[in-house]
């Protein structure tokens, strides 16, 4: 009863966030796919669950995991509790941590179709995005989503956005960069793949 609660609470959270203008951004994204796991991905039913190391319970993977929903409503897909009885499974993990100026973020590991590896330098991961001013320290905000199928362990698509925001302000609270994080990844779905964009 209290998971209820508590997804309730997010899902509000995140109608509100995406139903103002939201201040965090840009957003940088980086999508992973093939022609061969796209073939796979339709609409249908799926389950939004908890990526490794996520907390299903927590209040904060609920604002993250109701985010998510909503895009993938959007995007024709129907969300259902349960993966057992879901044709896909959206697997969710979010980090949040300070980053000292001039910190570099480090290349993304992946495994789409199959295959793992690092694609990127770590340059334009979580760093490059200049609010002006002096070196700050930020708050980075990564949203990390794959999508598979509801029994199986590969990847059909998987994709992260990272957002910054300096320390202290309202812009690095999970409220709101959860609902701008979804959406920036979910823009243009599936996206270009290995590419990283920058959305406002």
């Amino acid at each position: 009863m209290m998971a209820y609660k508590h997804m309730g609470i997010a899902i509000a959270l995140a109608m509100t966030a995406g139903a103002c203008v939201s201040p965090v951004g840009p957003v940088e994204v980086t999508r992973f796919h093939t022609p061969e796991t796209m073939t796979q991905l339709d609409s249908g039913t799926i389950a939004v669950v908890a990526g490794p190391n996520a907390q299903s319970q927590s209040l904060e993977f609920q604002t993250y995991a109701a985010a998510v929903s909503r895009e993938l409503v959007a995007l024709g897909y129907t969300p259902i509790s349960g993966a057992a009885n879901a044709r896909y499974r959206a697997q969710v993990s979010f980090d949040r941590f300070v980053q000292a100026p001039g910190q570099k973020r480090s290349p993304i590991s992946v495994g789409v179709g199959g295959s793992t590896g690092s694609y990127g330098s770590g340059v334009g991961l979580g760093v490059g995005i200049n609010l002006g001013g002096g070196p700050k320290t930020m708050v980075v905000s990564e949203l990390f989503v794959a999508i598979k199928d509801a029994g199986g362990v590969q990847n059909l698509w998987e994709g992260r956005a990272v957002s910054e925001a300096r320390e202290g302000s309202p812009n690095a609270e999970t409220a709101l960069s959860a609902g701008k994080l979804a959406r920036s990844l979910f823009v243009n779905f599936p996206g270009e793949s290995g590419a990283t964009v920058e959305v406002d």
